[in-house]
């Protein structure tokens, strides 16, 4: 099949209304037009042609002529957002969505010269807070960091031929697959220019495996038919076993004679969840995950190579799973993942509050969602529309901050009258979310689809969903996590969002907090850039109390890791009861001005890398924490427990632990076996306070080539 690549310099200007009738055809001259790089975005364009566009883009194309008998195709990998497509002044076409490609037939108009134009209209408007427009996830969320407008051509255009059957569209979903027999689910969308007949033939490994002759009109046909693999090779995740790939090439031949074909790769696995336990091929596993956030913003600016470092980063912390936050990431994420056994939960971008006119395209897109990623093993579950509740204005507590809050009456009352309004129906929550969970459920029926992430229990089921929780945060301090997770178990079943901000580092963050005589910074330029305010640092890390921005930033620092252990651990101690995992809030940062990720923006590791990198160790010990403070003669006991995912037991372990005070020093040892794949308890460990000083609890396991140790501290008041 013959292609060719139109990526490299374009032309581009602001859209005015002669561009729409004289930009779009080959009679313009356009040498006074702006240079620019395709594929990318507007953003990246120096100096700035356009903040939040539209912009027109041209280029001129001289390629050989359509022989007879074949077509050509002009596809755009990826436009931010909505496109209009012209070739050589005739419209061809628009498109909306920036994760799917989209494709024209241009056969005709091809014919008519060698020599060509292509022009294209891109729109990509802000977003509006509490009523959104466009599918563009966090790319464009308007709660968050402050980000460029991702407008742009950001991903490759081509020009492709094929015979007279093309194939629009090919979905490959692994259906079952145990070490007897897996069953592929396989669908194609076949664009004939004429009514004939066509042979499908598909492919693994280069075997044939299946061929089928059918009928196609012109036009759109559907076909669907089922690959029966004997004695496969299982895809593993990276802990279990070996993360065998396959190839599928499917090709379409007319009179013997191959008109179209496409590839993907895939594994074969099995994925079943039993409430919000996940297991792969039949292997219960506790996922600790953390978000993945774009590693730009900026998607285009994203090499393969920092994209690859950076799941190779996520295997060094320990990591099962990556939830692909808020976006659909470029193809090496999903390669990546697949060959490194890395477990992928996998938003569809709606955030935030949609409009009503968004439900045809999201309903559209969600398909093509499935039909991009599909067939890699590393997706075991899709996310239709994260938090679909509007965030407050005013700075006060939302749904989501109120966890931690019930201990006074006035703040426990505001809970109340949350509560009780959340459950009042949203046209986002009970109608938009259900319609995109249908359609993505509809052409995939072998994964699990989560309406809407974030979400509290509400009527009429009163099960909610994943939970978005900040105590160490907004949510209260961090030595409520023990009490809030007894007192409401439901809401631990899966903690998909945790964690505390540090300050960032970037240039113009610094800018800020400089501006004024410390603590007075500009407070307000800080959160516009950060999306994090100074009433949210009061809590752990209030900027008063430090000399400067200097240390302030390496408190926050400090506060992010203590946080992030404490969650993990405690995460971990009540797996399976009845937590089946979490994601820290964020991997990486998607801009210089956030403060989430554990990595930054330019691969730097914050001082959290070490802190969670600890925490997802196979094997850890685990002490109940100590209170920040204690009355002298107070009784403290403390449960020790073993935390393994680990599929066979650890026989013969070692666990001491010591109490020192300032009157004593105390030791207690502990022997016995370490469950497989569970949190065990050990013991409990009991003491009086001393009537002055610290108490310091430390706990080391031995367990073979498997060693852990913690430390807890507390004050004597």
């Amino acid at each position: 099949m013959s292609s060719w690549l139109l990526d490299g310099v374009w032309n581009a200007a602001e859209v005015r209304d002669e561009h729409r009738s004289n930009a779009i055809g080959p009679q313009l001259d356009h040498a006074e037009w702006r240079e620019v790089n395709v594929p990318g975005h507007w953003a990246d364009i120096e100096p700035s042609l356009t903040t939040d566009g539209p912009l027109t883009y041209r280029t001129t194309v001289n390629t050989p002529s359509v022989d007879e008998g074949r077509r050509r195709f002009l596809t755009f990998d990826g436009i931010a957002y909505h496109a209009d497509v012209w070739l050589d002044g005739a419209y061809l076409g628009d498109t909306e969505g920036y994760f799917a490609p989209h494709t024209f037939d241009v056969t005709d108009l091809w014919r008519l010269s060698p020599d060509h134009v292509i022009a294209v209209e891109v729109h990509c408007p802000p977003t509006e807070p509490g009523s959104r427009r466009t599918i563009t996830g966090v790319l464009q969320d308007p709660s968050g960091p402050l980000t460029p407008n991702p407008g742009g051509i950001w991903q490759s255009v081509h020009l492709i031929d094929t015979g007279p059957v093309r194939i629009d569209a090919i979905r490959v979903l692994c259906q079952d697959a145990t070490v007897e027999r897996a069953h592929l689910k396989m669908y194609a969308r076949l664009d004939s220019d004429r009514s004939c007949a066509a042979d499908v033939q598909t492919l693994v490994d280069g075997t044939v495996v299946a061929e089928h002759r059918i009928t196609v009109a012109a036009g759109h046909n559907d076909v669907a038919w089922r690959i029966d693999l004997p004695r496969p090779a299982l895809w593993w995740p990276r802990d279990l076993g070996d993360q065998h790939l396959v190839n599928v090439d499917v090709v379409v031949s007319i009179d013997g004679h191959p008109s179209d074909t496409t590839h993907r790769r895939t594994g074969l696995r099995e994925v079943a969840w039993d409430d919000w336990t996940c297991s792969i091929n039949g292997e219960r596993m506790f996922l600790k995950g953390a978000n993945l956030m774009p590693v730009d913003a900026l998607l285009g600016r994203a090499s393969d190579e920092h994209m690859r470092q950076l799941m190779e980063d996520a295997v060094e912390l320990g990591l099962d799973m990556l939830r692909v936050h808020g976006h659909i990431a470029p193809t090496t994420i999903y390669d990546t993942a697949d060959e490194l056994g890395l477990l992928l939960m996998q938003d569809f971008p709606l955030q935030g509050v949609q409009r009503r006119q968004v439900r045809p395209a999201a309903i559209r897109q969600a398909q093509q969602m499935v039909d991009l990623l599909g067939h890699h093993p590393s997706v075991i579950s899709w996310w239709a529309h994260d938090e679909p509740v509007a965030k407050p204005a005013d700075g006060s507590v939302d749904q989501r901050q109120t966890l931690g809050l019930a201990g006074r009456a006035r703040e426990l009352a505001t809970r109340v009258q949350r509560a009780v309004r959340d459950q009042a129906p949203t046209w986002n929550r009970s109608v938009l979310d259900p319609l995109v969970r249908r359609a993505i459920e509809d052409v995939d029926p072998t994964r699990r689809c989560v309406p809407h992430s974030g979400v509290l229990p509400h009527l009429p089921l009163l099960d909610g969903t994943d939970a978005h929780l900040y105590i160490g945060w907004t949510d209260g301090p961090i030595s409520l996590l023990p009490r809030e997770s007894a007192r409401f178990p439901r809401l631990f079943r899966f903690v998909s969002e945790f964690g505390a901000p540090a300050a960032p580092r970037a240039p113009q963050t610094m800018a800020t907090l400089q501006e004024h005589h410390w603590p007075d910074a500009d407070w307000e330029r800080f959160a516009e850039l950060t999306g994090t305010e100074r009433w949210q640092y009061e809590q752990s890390t209030p900027p008063h109390l430090f000399l400067d921005d200097a240390p302030w930033i390496d408190a926050t620092e400090q506060h992010q890791s203590d946080v992030i252990t404490a969650w993990v651990t405690h995460l971990r101690r009540i797996a399976y009861r009845p937590t089946g995992g979490f994601c820290v809030r964020a991997l990486n940062d998607h801009t210089a001005n956030s403060g989430w990720g554990v990595i930054d923006l330019h691969g730097n590791r914050r001082p959290a890398f070490e802190a969670l990198k600890a925490a997802c160790q196979p094997v850890i010990v685990t002490i109940d924490p100590l209170p920040e403070t204690t009355l002298p003669g107070s009784r403290l006991s403390l449960a020790v427990h073993v935390s393994s995912d680990l599929r066979d037991d650890l026989d013969d372990a070692i666990v001491d632990v010591t109490i020192t005070n300032t009157d004593s020093t105390q030791t207690q040892r502990f022997t016995g076996t370490i469950d497989a794949n569970a949190a065990t308890y050990i013991g409990t460990i009991n003491t009086i306070s001393p009537q002055a000083g610290d108490i310091t609890v430390s706990a080391v396991l031995n367990a073979g080539r498997f060693g852990s140790s913690t430390t807890s501290r507390t004050t004597v008041a």
